[in-house]
């Protein structure tokens, strides 16, 4: 199934596309939101129950906002340099462990929301990426074998960054990546059951029309599993925390000569079977 948030900023509301259907139904009195809570308190057995139960009510969705699909995370986990190509395009020799840095819960919009150009900004790039939400708090899983079994769904995420800061400016990358709309997410959270192997997606990303970046999941330095496994053998990972796990090649400070946004472009991207995202580009005021 697929778990979205309709609704004007600040006002979404729960709705569910069940699996194999294109009609949205609403889950408002059923559950809150989906947030920490919704995970940790069996949430997703309750939405399939509801589902099966065929008593929800269906949504027009017809030019209504979609939101973003997670709200409130503890954590969004991120992970650099995890793909081969991306690797190489930068002249960086393949980690021989992952490299994780933070990104604040605060920088995700909605799939259509405005990304905002930060003040003194002349790097912002972009990075489509996989994201994992987990399901259940895990802490130091035994093997990666086990991992999948942690993980409540996938979603398609832009990890914009501003170069500048990330690389230039001293101290780690977190400031680089934790600027005001910095994480858009969606259009919606796709349950596992609907994803039968995250290491075989095609993800693509387009700015104006011109596609940038265009490989498959299968490139991971470290995949799903791993990450997983590995990240939960330093920090307890909770139930509706984010993980983005790595952007491939084609990004722009990785172009010849380098290409960063600007006010008024268009930021296309998607994930096979997760959907897409489409996303102008404003100055801050």
């Amino acid at each position: 199934m697929k778990l979205l948030r309709v609704g004007p900023k600040g006002e979404e509301q729960p709705a569910v596309i069940p699996q194999g259907e294109t009609d949205a139904y609403d889950l408002l009195g059923l559950i809150s939101d989906f947030d920490p809570e919704f995970f940790a308190s069996s949430g997703l057995e309750r939405v399939s129950k509801a589902i099966k139960g065929g008593k929800l009510s269906k949504i027009d969705l017809t030019n209504k906002r979609i939101g973003a699909p997670l709200v409130n995370p503890q954590k969004i986990i991120c992970i650099g340099l995890n793909y081969r190509e991306h690797a190489r395009e930068g002249n960086m020799e393949i980690p021989k462990e992952p490299i994780i840095f933070m990104k604040a819960p605060n920088t995700i919009i909605g799939p259509t929301d405005e990304i905002i150009i930060p003040r003194l900004s002349l790097k912002t790039d972009w990075e489509v990426e996989l994201c994992v939400v987990i399901g259940k708090q895990a802490k130091y899983i035994k093997s990666p074998q086990e991992a999948l079994n942690y993980v409540a769904g996938y979603a398609v995420s832009n990890d914009v960054s501003e170069r500048e800061f990330q690389l230039e400016r001293g101290g780690q990358w977190d400031k680089g990546k934790s600027c005001e709309t910095f994480n858009p997410l969606g259009p919606w959270l796709v349950t596992t059951d609907e994803v039968s192997d995250p290491q075989k997606l095609a993800l693509w990303l387009k700015v104006n029309g011109n596609k940038e970046q265009s490989s498959n999941t299968s490139d991971m330095i470290f995949d799903v599993a791993y990450l997983i496994w590995y990240t939960s053998q330093f920090m307890v990972l909770d139930p509706g925390d984010m993980i983005n796990t790595g952007t491939p090649q084609g990004v722009g400070n990785g172009k010849k000569p380098q290409q960063f946004l600007q006010q008024g472009d268009i930021v296309e991207l998607g994930i096979t079977g997760l959907g897409e995202q489409k996303l102008r580009v404003v100055g801050s005021t």
